[in-house]
């Protein structure tokens, strides 16, 4: 096993037991973390949207990883996330496709796939069935999700 696909394994052992502070530990400083809900992250946000993350779903978050092989220059990995989302606590099953490149012995990019539609019929119920699939959507949750990153920052560094 390579040192990087070490890391890969490090970091979503880390995400499994909620240990927000090792995974971003094996984030470069100068990371870029790219997801179809959040679009792309620089830095130090990236770092802050997996401390929001962890802190606001720990409860329930359940992740497991597979499938982590070196190809060429890249790691890429599968992981699923199960947890309760919303208001409504609806469950949702997140099937995500992973790929990292890696800078200094540290993941330099984190990019993380997964079919917004799917997540949205299941965390949002009729609205995400109808409106899932749409640019509109997508936009209108990757806003929505930076506005809550934004607000947790303030409030972190506040």
């Amino acid at each position: 096993m390579s040192n990087n696909t070490e890391i890969v394994h490090q970091f979503y052992q880390c995400f499994a037991s909620k240990d927000v502070e090792g995974m971003v530990s094996l984030y470069h400083d100068q990371v870029q973390f790219t997801d179809p809900a959040f679009g792309t992250l620089q830095g130090e946000r990236a770092k802050m949207m997996w401390r929001m993350l962890i802190e606001r779903g720990s409860d329930n978050l359940s992740i497991t990883h597979h499938n982590v092989q070196k190809i060429n220059d890249t790691v890429q990995a599968q992981w699923h996330a199960d947890y309760l989302y919303g208001a409504k606590k609806r469950k949702v099953h997140n099937e995500v496709q992973a790929q990292f490149r890696f800078k200094d012995g540290k993941i330099i990019e984190h990019v993380d796939d997964f079919n917004l539609h799917r997540w949205a019929k299941q965390a949002l119920g009729f609205s995400g069935l109808l409106l899932g699939g749409t640019n509109f959507f997508k936009n209108k949750i990757q806003k929505t999700t930076n506005t809550f990153l934004d607000k947790y920052i303030e409030k972190v560094r506040s």
